[in-house]
C-alpha cells in the first residue's frame, strides 16, 4: 500500500489498531481489532473486552491487510466515517 494523505479515507473497521500515545494514559497500549467507529470514537476489541477510545485524544497505529503500518493522529479522523470521504487534507509530511 502506498501511504498518502488519502489514508484517512480508508475503512478502519476490521483493521488491527493500537493506541500509540494519548492524553489519557489509560488508552495507551490498547490494541486489537477495530470493531466499530462513530463520529468521535473507535471501539477496539482488547483482550476479550470492547474498549472505547476517543479519537481526538489519541494517536493510532493501524495495520493494513498488506502489512503496512500507518500512524495517524486521531484528530484527523474525527467525523462520521462516511464524511471522511469528502474531507481533503494537505500533505502531512
Amino acid at each position: 500500500m502506498r501511504v498518502t494523505s488519502d489514508v484517512i479515507r480508508e475503512e478502519f473497521i476490521g483493521l488491527q489498531g493500537k493506541v500509540a500515545s494519548s492524553q489519557h494514559t489509560g488508552y495507551v497500549g490498547i490494541r486489537g481489532e477495530v470493531m466499530d467507529e462513530t463520529k468521535n470514537t473507535f471501539v477496539i476489541q482488547h483482550e476479550d473486552k470492547k474498549k472505547i477510545v476517543v479519537k481526538d485524544s489519541a494517536v493510532f497505529n493501524f495495520k493494513f491487510s498488506d502489512g503496512t503500518v500507518v500512524e495517524i493522529d486521531g484528530k484527523l479522523l474525527v467525523g462520521k466515517p462516511e464524511d471522511r470521504l469528502k474531507k481533503t487534507v494537505k500533505r502531512l509530511w
